[in-house]
């Protein structure tokens, strides 16, 4: 991963560079890491679509890869405008804030939202209770520690369990749907040894399911627009499971929507999203009850963008929205932020 600076043109003053930030799924398997551990990582065609759009915005590019990269770079001397940051970290609740906290050491800026944002977004729990303090709707829920806070937990049946710090739907499955205390404490003391960490367990909500994008920052935020995610016969039921991601082909259809349920829904997201400070782009999941009312379940601040398999670009192609468009709009809004465009 050792940096290359990429020019639109040579022959054109390049006025502002953008650095890229990223993790490659490649990397972490050669070292032995499982597909599951690797799942949030990227691919190469990922990076070279980004890229492509920034170049063709005419800036100039140069592709540092993970934090260690990053580190070596900033302490060799290295400088950007601006870093478009994916890097998804590796180890502990603050992974997805590490890069960006490394670059408000040396006053980098970089996409998407800072190192709070990052870290207070991944924990689910930590979210739900900001979330629910602004007065948004959101499933009651317990986080389990240990096997010891099993026991203490009084939400009614069906509940629904998965890691508490873990995306693209990594730990969730079939079972993740839960209807009495001897199923709820297996599936949580799986998921504590399997992913060593808390668990979310929360009450389960039977209604459609949806994924909100959206750009900008602030009261500039906008959704643009909602997909259902629908389940096939076939697949994994009652959740948007690992395995139904990774096998969306087959088992998931998709469906931009804007009916009534789909335009609250929305209208949760953008209370959601301003109510946590974040920047630029990305996803909020939400799920309805029995009534048709959605409720918030997560964020995704940093959501993936692989043109074709990410959610985000999935739901802009179903709106007509170009890749390029959603990439360019996530630029321009960090390069607004840092005053370096108006």
């Amino acid at each position: 991963m050792s940096g290359r600076m990429n020019c639109s043109s040579t022959n054109s003053p390049q006025k502002i560079t953008i650095g890229l930030t990223y993790d490659l799924r490649d990397d972490y398997l050669r070292e032995g890491y499982s597909l599951e551990e690797t799942a949030e990582f990227d691919k190469p065609d990922t990076i070279e679509a980004i890229e492509n759009v920034i170049l063709k915005s005419g800036y100039a590019t140069d592709r540092i890869g993970h934090i260690q990269s990053l580190t070596r770079r900033l302490a060799a001397g290295d400088r950007w405008d601006l870093v478009f940051n994916i890097a998804e970290g590796l180890y502990g609740f603050g992974r997805e804030a590490q890069v960006p906290a490394l670059l408000d050491a040396y006053n980098i800026p970089y996409t998407f939202s800072d190192a709070l944002g990052q870290a207070l977004t991944l924990h689910k729990g930590m979210t739900k209770h900001v979330v629910r303090d602004l007065g948004i709707p959101t499933p009651d829920f317990a986080v389990v520690s240990g096997p010891e806070d099993i026991g203490l937990i009084t939400l009614p049946y069906p509940l629904f369990a998965k890691p508490v710090a873990e995306g693209t739907g990594k730990g969730i499955t079939a079972f993740s749907r839960i209807d009495n205390p001897k199923d709820l404490y297996s599936v949580c003391v799986n998921l504590l040894q399997t992913f060593c960490q808390p668990v979310l367990v929360e009450t389960y909500l039977p209604g459609r399911e949806f994924t909100v994008g959206i750009v900008g920052t602030g009261k500039g935020a906008r959704a643009l627009g909602a997909m259902e995610v629908i389940l096939n016969p076939d697949a994994e039921q009652h959740a948007y499971s690992y395995e139904n991601k990774e096998h969306y082909e087959n088992l998931v259809r998709y469906a931009a929507v804007d009916d009534a349920e789909a335009r609250q829904a929305m209208e949760i997201s953008i209370r959601v999203w301003r109510g946590l400070g974040l920047k630029d782009g990305g996803r909020i999941d939400l799920r309805s009850d029995a009534q048709g009312r959605p409720h918030f379940m997560e964020v995704n601040s940093l959501a993936g963008l692989n043109p074709v398999r990410s959610d985000l670009p999935i739901l802009c192609r179903l709106k007509g929205i170009s890749y390029d468009r959603l990439i360019t709009d996530i630029l321009n809004s960090a390069l607004t932020r840092a005053n370096i465009i108006t």
